[in-house]
């Protein structure tokens, strides 16, 4: 079989990194598309919160998988990787590149090399961790599932309870944490992958986070959470910078705490996403702030272009 002659370009790296930019630049470059691999940005209901790209910025290149899906829909990384795959085989009849931008990387993961095979869990299990999550709330399955399975606990979305209770399920129904059922091998794709990561110093990220987070708020978080309420049963909203905004309409908590949670736990996950991406050695990591950073991202693509894989 001849090699692929079609690339796919990651662009990933922690939130409010500068991903969005860094993706446009280089789509404008190579005169192509950019493919949202953000967990969150693909609803239409959600846009303050997941800082999704400006009307602006999505003016300068096409993007997919943005305002794609409804909350009220189940969307899974499954669901993705399908949809995801799909996408590109027609992006490629019409672009020798395609740029996949985001911060989610499991959806990265399913893409670049598909899914893991994880096995079916006892449903009595599943009702038995919701009605711990309900009874004694997500600090004791943290704790539990940092018992079972600390390499797991160290990468995933501690805010996600949906994630644990299914890491966890799959430990209970047979013995093995979640972690040991990654695939030793990749599924091959039919075109070149080239994984470029953003990264800056952590006190300069984690002030540019406080700061997202604080425009968040004078562009209207709360009004977009308080129109949500009557949706806040779906799994979508139970993420960051939603949770802890209907805490507040719970009375739980004052408005300054929880845009301090907010940053809190924004800055939480941009540590767990850097867990995540670190450990694939197939990613070029950059500096944000370099003022070159367009042309080196480009000469590394272009480098591993003409290198024989």
């Amino acid at each position: 079989m001849p090699p692929p002659t079609k690339t796919l370009i990651v662009v990933a790296g922690p939130t409010a990194v500068g991903k969005t930019a860094a993706a446009i630049e280089l789509a404008k470059h190579f005169n192509t598309v950019v493919v949202s691999a953000d967990s969150r940005q693909f609803f239409r209901e959600m846009s303050i919160g997941t800082a999704k790209p400006s009307d602006e910025e999505l003016s300068q290149a096409t993007h997919y998988f943005i305002n794609s899906h409804s909350i009220t829909e189940p969307f899974s990384v499954g669901d993705f990787e399908k949809q995801g795959l799909a996408l590109l085989n027609e992006l490629f009849k019409t672009h020798d590149y395609v740029i996949l931008a985001g911060g989610s990387g499991l959806y990265i993961k399913a893409i670049c090399e598909g899914f893991d095979d994880l096995p079916s869990a006892d449903p009595a299990i599943r009702e038995k961790l919701n009605l711990e999550l309900e009874e004694k709330g997500i600090i004791h399955l943290q704790e539990k599932l940092k018992l079972a399975d600390p390499v797991y606990y160290s990468e995933v979305d501690l805010g996600n309870p949906q994630r644990i209770i299914r890491a966890l399920e799959v430990f209970e129904s047979t013995g093995n944490p979640i972690s040991s059922y990654r695939q030793a091998t990749v599924n091959k794709r039919p075109f070149n992958i080239i994984k470029l990561a953003l990264n800056m110093p952590r006190e300069v990220l984690y002030n540019r986070i406080n700061l997202r987070v604080d425009l968040m708020m004078q562009q209207g978080l709360l009004a977009e959470v308080e129109a949500l309420i009557p949706y806040r049963q779906y799994n979508a909203l139970n993420t960051v910078g939603y949770s802890e905004i209907f805490d507040y309409i719970d009375g739980k908590t004052t408005l300054d705490k929880a845009v301090e949670m907010i940053k809190q736990n924004t800055r939480r996950f941009a540590k767990r996403q850097l867990t995540w991406f670190r450990r694939d050695e197939q990613f070029n990591w950059f500096n944000a702030q370099e003022a070159d950073l367009i042309e080196k991202m480009i000469g590394a693509v272009q480098n591993a272009s003409q290198t024989p894989a």
